[in-house]
């Protein structure tokens, strides 16, 4: 692994986050009814809190609560809808754990009401560009937001995967964001990035951007990736059910952990937990 300096810590609630001393975990809690692995296992409030204990027993540093699919082809739901499937689900789960929560959202208006409603921080599939009142929003609420690299919309965004440079043009428009968030107001100390695994990108992609993954730590930003369950590794595997890519999720969480990871968003808590405790032993 190569030696950067790492990032500034990040305190939420009672949790400080280490960069650079382990993997963190981010929990998956889709509730929605049509995510591409957990589409409508957990849309109603019970099973979500139920699911969130289940996740925090397993070992998960973060919950990411979203209300909108993003996978591909995905149909945009309406602003109110969004929040009605969010907010009460963040409120029942504030009740009853400390744990910091994300929301996984592209709408600024949900992420000040996901905020309000006990969320820490907002992760942006579309890296602040979606929604223009976005980045003046987190600066005004003082919580950090993860940027990711995305082409297009879910509708559009696996016909938009020319380039000329993989990774230089995942920097370059990483790099571009950080200094809209820088100037919209939020602390440099409040960015994190993700190079979008399976968003824009085909599968050999996908396997390019894990191989170079040590090339984004030049941005100086903790290094979130998401492999969870996704396409290239049931292409990989001849495996079309995506709850049955475990294994093969854990070679892709190793191999993000190997090129400098500091974040993994999983759906397998505990598997995921096992894997991260041996691959740090060995690289951290």
């Amino acid at each position: 692994m190569t030696s950067v300096a790492p990032a500034p810590p990040w305190t939420l609630r009672e949790h400080t986050f280490h960069w650079g001393t382990r993997t963190y975990l981010m929990g998956i809690l889709n509730v929605t009814p049509d995510s591409f692995s957990d589409g409508g296992q957990f849309n109603s409030r019970q099973a979500a809190v139920e699911q969130a204990h289940h996740l925090v027993q397993a070992g998960m540093d973060i919950l990411d609560i979203g209300g909108q699919s993003t996978r591909p082809q995905a149909v945009e739901v309406p602003e109110a809808e969004e929040r009605e499937r969010v907010i009460p689900v963040i409120q029942a789960i504030r009740t009853q754990l400390s744990i910091p929560i994300s929301v996984d959202t592209t709408r600024a208006s949900v992420a000040e009401a996901a905020i309000a409603a006990g969320a820490d921080l907002v992760n942006d599939v579309s890296g602040g560009i979606d929604d223009p009142k976005m980045l003046p929003i987190v600066a005004k609420l003082k919580v950090p937001i993860i940027l990711m690299h995305r082409r297009g919309t879910p509708q559009t965004m696996q016909q938009l995967t020319d380039y000329d440079n993989l990774l230089e043009e995942i920097i370059r428009f990483l790099d571009q964001q950080i200094h809209a968030a820088l100037a919209a107001g939020i602390s440099p100390d409040h960015l994190a990035i993700d190079p979008g695994i399976g968003f824009a990108k085909t599968g050999p992609q996908n396997l390019e951007l894990l191989r170079q993954l040590p090339q984004l730590q030049r941005l100086h930003c903790p290094i979130l990736v998401g492999p969870s369950r996704k396409s290239f590794i049931g292409h990989i595997l001849n495996q079309p059910d995506p709850q049955k890519r475990v294994w093969g999720t854990a070679a892709a969480c190793c191999a993000a952990i190997q090129g400098g990871a500091d974040l993994l968003r999983i759906h397998d808590g505990a598997a995921m937990r096992e894997v991260c405790q041996v691959a740090d032993a060995i690289w951290r």
